[in-house]
């Protein structure tokens, strides 16, 4: 069996198929290094699929909706486990997640989540207060909000080297600096590198954003970038404001702010750019911002003045692989049941791919089960986007608006009626 991409869910895929049946031949073939992608560079923010609960109670129903929501939570207590145990060191911190709001436009945008919790009897969130938010995050800049107690943060890179560790115990075989160059499908597909080809029985494709150049998944698929930047250390001025602990925090705008402080006192501050190229092609814009981060430089020093002094040390970009309904989705290629694909995670992953990894060892041993038949197996439910050039355009156009309704809304102005409803547009 032949894995293509080694970050999360390419490593949780092995792991589970090699919990079912540790007699499996694995190959996992990583273009650049594991974690290299969306796995490595990302912001660590831990958190359960509950904040999503009405997207997917709305695609998969109730039942399905409650089993991954749960399910998420029992991946964040197994990463507890891993850690604990000494099996994995990824720096995971459970303190807290914190969804916020700091502009009168992003009050309440958790509320259909934190209603829908309380009628299905799952507590999993609390309200908080302005002092709550200010004693948490040492910001008075968000005022409103609610909090996921059992989340936190892990440091990204640790969690996808782990993961390669783990596997390589189990058995499976990994070769890097790997790029598949050809997929020839058929009883037993043909995955060709510069250095060799594989053959193998079943093919699983988990790489995330780049999956958007196959046409068949292009169509359900759009890919957008992340910005993350890191300061210096600076404990003592934390600790000075009142920032102690490892909670992950974001607001409610629609080009969200993520940030969290390390165990070393850097303060590591994400944004979404909504950044996009023509035919989703990636290129190395997605890897590092010409700006050198400073969009996101600003909104930090917005929402801590007191790091104006403290130099930014790193900044770097990544794509993120999203669909429609903003859920990831699990099947095979239309003509070739012998090649499944993980693809969609919309940039919320670390609790969701020990999850997705479940959903693919049950369809690639053949089960039938919860997994295999919850709703995010299908791609034909899912919205189409539409073609170039449409696409490219319109999302041009969307992504002004929605920067430029962001912009005003964190002032507590109010967007005029074109700019409300071409951001209304976005997926």
């Amino acid at each position: 069996m032949a894995i293509v991409g080694g970050g999360y869910a390419g490593m949780w895929t092995a792991l589970r198929i090699k919990e079912h049946a540790p007699e499996t031949r694995i190959t996992v073939l990583e273009a650049d290094f594991c974690g290299s992608g969306a796995s490595g560079r990302n912001g660590g923010q831990v958190h359960s699929w509950f904040a999503e609960v009405d997207m997917l109670l709305a695609l998969v129903g109730e039942s399905d909706a409650l089993m991954l929501c749960d399910a998420t939570a029992d991946a964040i207590e197994e990463l507890r486990h891993l850690q604990t145990s000494g099996a994995l060191d990824m720096d995971l911190r459970l303190d807290g997640w914190l969804w916020t709001a700091s502009s009168t436009a992003q009050e309440g945008a958790w509320g259909a989540a934190y209603d829908l919790c309380r009628a299905l009897g799952k507590d999993r969130f609390r309200l908080l207060q302005r002092d709550d938010i200010l004693r948490r995050t040492g910001s008075g800049v968000s005022y409103a909000g609610i909090v996921e107690d059992r989340a936190g943060t892990v440091q990204p890179a640790k969690l996808a080297l782990g993961l390669r560790r783990l596997a390589l115990e189990k058995g499976v075989t990994i070769h890097e600096n790997s790029p598949v160059l050809e997929i020839a499908p058929g009883p037993r597909p043909h995955l060709r590198t510069a250095g060799g080809t594989l053959c193998a029985s079943k093919v699983v494709l988990a790489a995330n954003a780049w999956l958007s150049a196959i046409p068949e998944l292009h169509s359900y698929l759009y890919v957008v970038s992340s910005q993350v930047v890191a300061t210096a250390p600076a404990p003592e001025l934390l600790e000075r404001i009142g920032w102690m602990d490892g909670a992950s925090i974001c607001d409610a705008q629609h080009h969200v702010l993520y940030y969290q402080r390390t165990r070393g006192g850097e303060v590591i501050f994400g944004r979404g750019t909504g950044g996009i190229a023509f035919g989703d092609r990636i290129d190395g814009r997605f890897n590092r911002d010409s700006g050198k981060g400073a969009d996101n430089i600003r909104e930090m020093h917005r929402v801590y003045p007191e790091l104006k002094d403290v130099p930014v040390l790193y900044d770097w970009s990544g794509p993120i692989d999203c669909t429609a309904q903003h859920l990831p989705v699990f099947d095979h290629l239309r003509d070739h049941p012998n090649i499944f694909y993980a693809v969609g995670f919309n940039g919320t992953g670390i609790a969701q791919a020990p999850v997705a990894g479940r959903i693919m060892a049950s369809l690639v041993l053949g089960y039938d089960d919860v997994w295999s038949r919850c709703g995010l197996v299908g791609i034909n439910k899912r919205t189409r986007l539409p073609p170039e050039p449409l696409r490219y355009l319109g999302a041009r156009v969307v992504r002004r608006a929605i920067r430029r309704k962001n912009d005003l809304e964190i002032l507590n102005r109010k967007p005029g009626r074109l700019t409300r409803f071409l951001a209304g547009l976005a997926p």
